[in-house]
């Protein structure tokens, strides 16, 4: 026969366990992120080329993503939505860029999808940008102050620099 402790043990044994399942359950549940403009398929097809202004595109996909560099008639709608679980890589869910080029009255011209099948990860240059100046250790930064002490400032008046 067992006995009332053995029977509370084993009760809180099974609700721990149980607890312990859905903390971990609970932990892999996924991260969605958006970045950029996924453009609504329904809006981008009331863009028509001949007939819909700058002002009609802002106004049904909102303010472009980028702009040309050297041609502001040409506007990108780019975005990407990706999902993570805990500390794996990002998989891409969605991912579009969208090109509108305008003419010179700013109607436009042409409406199109880029493919994405050749986009590459851009993976920036390892290290840190050189800043020229002192290089401070933890400790010299700590200890640094010691060397230029803080100008006696019970004599000061106001509207006079310090020292004078």
């Amino acid at each position: 026969m067992e006995s009332v402790v053995a029977r509370r043990m084993k009760k809180t044994l099974i609700l721990a366990s149980a607890a312990f399942a859905l903390a971990v359950l609970a932990a892999c549940a996924p991260t969605v992120a958006t970045r950029g403009d996924l453009v609504d398929p329904d809006a981008l097809a009331q863009i028509k080329p001949g007939v819909s202004t700058r002002e009609d595109v802002e106004t049904k996909l909102g303010t472009p993503t980028h702009v040309a560099t050297f041609d502001d008639k040409v506007w990108y709608y780019i975005g990407r939505r990706t999902q993570q679980y805990s500390f794996l890589d990002p998989e891409v869910l969605k991912q579009q860029a969208i090109e509108i080029d305008f003419n010179d009255k700013g109607v436009v011209a042409d409406v199109k999808n880029l493919n994405l099948s050749k986009a590459a990860d851009v993976t920036p240059a390892p290290g840190a940008t050189p800043a020229y100046g002192n290089d401070n250790t933890f400790i010299r930064e700590l200890l640094g102050d010691l060397s230029h002490p803080m100008p006696d400032l019970s004599q000061h008046t106001p509207g006079s620099l310090p020292g004078q």
